[in-house]
């Protein structure tokens, strides 16, 4: 994993996770904005992390791994994984990949900043256009099935390369947005800076809605959002999530912890 020359990094389970704030990891997204060469920061959580430690190589775990080993800066957004790492001796800052959208978009950009959305849908680009209007927007939607479409992953790229932004946010979920972000970085025929950014614009606009900052603070974000959407999220939260704790003591045993 490639990082900026004055960021600080701490391995844990695996990924070099960056010791940056928000206000830091805002400031290299800006700064990384307005560079000629394409870089591209990553937020995983307890899901993808799980995702990467599967047993049984497949696409999903071989193109994250991908992606996070090109990656400019990882980020952690899990309370849960921050508290894994403060119990293996590592102090591990949460920039969640919400709040840093957040905070990008609520403050003025240089005017002219190029930004690409790729994802999200209608709402989402009005929202953008309304937040943002010193900026230009440009939105693609891919088509269902991204995750195995290699076609219309290489669209994905090739509209970014395109239009040139100075910000992609890519909002197709977990791997897919990894993929493209890896792939467009891969070809070398962009600029500018790509956040995966997994739900932050739904939250934004308010079609979903995120947990209380009480209920963040406690760590239980995850269970909010099992209870907005019980339909879609129980086996990751309640099947597949609890593998993170053997992963974490297997990592503790080979690490000395």
């Amino acid at each position: 994993m490639t990082h900026h020359a004055n960021t600080a990094v701490v391995e844990f389970l695996g990924l070099r996770f960056a010791l940056s704030n928000e206000a830091a990891a805002r400031e290299w997204v800006i700064e990384h904005s307005r560079m000629a060469a394409f870089s591209f920061l990553v937020t995983p959580n307890v899901d993808h992390v799980v995702r990467l430690h599967r047993e049984r190589p497949g696409p999903d775990r071989d193109a994250l791994y991908r992606a996070y080993d090109s990656a400019d800066l990882c980020l952690c957004d899990s309370r849960i994984l921050a508290l894994l790492a403060r119990w293996s001796g590592v102090d591990l800052p949460v920039v969640a990949g919400s709040d840093l959208t957040a905070s990008l978009l609520s403050a003025p950009l240089p005017e002219g900043t190029r930004i690409a959305l790729v994802g999200g849908n209608d709402t989402q680009r009005m929202w953008l256009e309304a937040a943002r209007p010193e900026a230009q927007l440009f939105h693609h939607q891919p088509p269902m099935g991204l995750r195995t479409n290699l076609p219309a992953q290489a669209a994905a790229a090739a509209f970014v390369e395109e239009t040139q932004p100075h910000i992609t946010l890519l909002t197709v979920g977990a791997p897919q947005s990894e993929i493209i972000a890896q792939l467009i970085k891969s070809q070398g025929e962009a600029r500018g800076v790509g956040l995966c950014v997994g739900a932050s614009l739904e939250f934004l606009t308010g079609e979903k809605r995120r947990a209380p900052r009480a209920v963040q603070a406690i760590r239980m974000e995850w269970a909010f959002r099992l209870l907005s959407e019980p339909w879609r999220l129980w086996r990751r939260y309640l099947v597949e999530g609890p593998a993170i704790l053997g992963i974490w003591r297997r990592w503790r045993r080979e690490n000395g912890g």
